[in-house]
């Protein structure tokens, strides 16, 4: 089973993908919390979503008002983690980052017992790698020129475990190989980003990117084809915001400009807007009889979805 990297996923969405302006293609962005607009006045799909995330909002039809009440009260269980009785902001915070993180987690474990072969609950290196790559670096696979193509492969994928392997034992707990696998997603692995980005990019490989080579990682003229108007939007985004110093190039601090940009913790700001609306005595945190009082607005009714999250066992969230 072969997990393409990440940068090799982007090049494959780049070349597949042009008739769409792909200039963001490369920027990781945080997934949003809801497919929803933020509009209270039209309902409150949104807050469900980001209470408890998009998959698992969909299911909601199935409970009555009476069992979801129930259900949220054992929810606010697990989000008060001290145990004090209130839901802090802190504490709502890391919970809808927590359910915002599922999809990341949800992709480490479908692939976990691939790698982990013998079942130690840790991935190490060796048996990624033998795993990934055993095939296509033996003596059965006769192809000169996809052999190079794996060992550079190899050597990159290597460069990133060890980057993820925070105490250099050669061997990736989950948190380590979910840093592995979704590097974009932990502050300590942006150097990786940066430099896999920049390698693809910088086809002349003098350190940085020139205009042609950030058009080209986009766009591909076809024969006797028009250049599309985005291009050269593009080209002037090149000069006017990319290249922040004017030198006609993205160094390695531009390059973590564009494609990790600082964000707005939508997280951040939906346990800030849950508490406002729920904190009733505006003491700063919320009790589980403030947010049963107004349950509909966490996970709604049957008229409006809630999720998998009510179904579960406590314990399974």
């Amino acid at each position: 089973m072969r997990r393409h990297s990440l940068a090799s996923v982007c090049v494959l969405l780049t070349a597949a993908a042009f008739a769409v302006p792909p200039q963001e293609k490369r920027v990781h962005h945080a997934a949003d919390l809801s497919d929803h607009a933020h509009d209270d006045g039209h309902g409150y799909q949104y807050d469900h979503e980001a209470f408890l995330g998009k998959e698992e909002a969909k299911t909601f039809d199935q409970l009555t008002p009476e069992e979801s009440k129930a259900r949220l009260a054992k929810i606010v269980d697990r989000i008060d983690t001290n145990k004090d009785g209130y839901v802090s902001h802190q504490e709502l915070h890391y919970w809808i980052k927590h359910r915002q993180r599922r999809y990341i987690e949800e992709n480490v474990n479908k692939h976990w017992n691939d790698y982990d072969k013998n079942g130690d609950d840790k991935i190490a290196w060796e048996e990624y790698k033998n795993t990934t790559y055993g095939f296509y670096l033996g003596e059965e696979f006769d192809d000169v020129e996809e052999k190079a193509t794996y060992k550079r492969m190899l050597a990159r994928d290597e460069r990133r475990f060890k980057s993820a392997d925070r105490n250099g034992d050669g061997v990736a707990t989950r948190q380590e190989f979910t840093a592995f696998l979704h590097p974009e997603e932990f502050d300590y692995m942006r150097d990786v980003v940066i430099q896999e980005t920049m390698e693809d990019i910088d086809k002349d490989g003098d350190g940085k990117v020139n205009l042609t080579e950030y058009i080209g990682d986009m766009y591909s003229p076809e024969a006797s084809e028009s250049e599309p108007d985005w291009v050269q939007t593009e080209r002037k985004h090149f000069s006017e915001v990319r290249d922040a110093n004017k030198d006609g190039y993205l160094d390695a601090g531009e390059v973590a400009d564009w494609v990790l940009p600082g964000e707005v913790d939508h997280a951040d700001n939906e346990a800030k807007h849950l508490i406002h609306e729920t904190d009733t005595d505006k003491d700063g945190k919320i009790t589980k009889k403030e947010i049963l009082g107004n349950w509909n607005m966490f996970v709604g009714s049957q008229a409006t979805n809630y999720g998998e999250d009510l179904t579960k066992r406590h314990d399974e969230l």
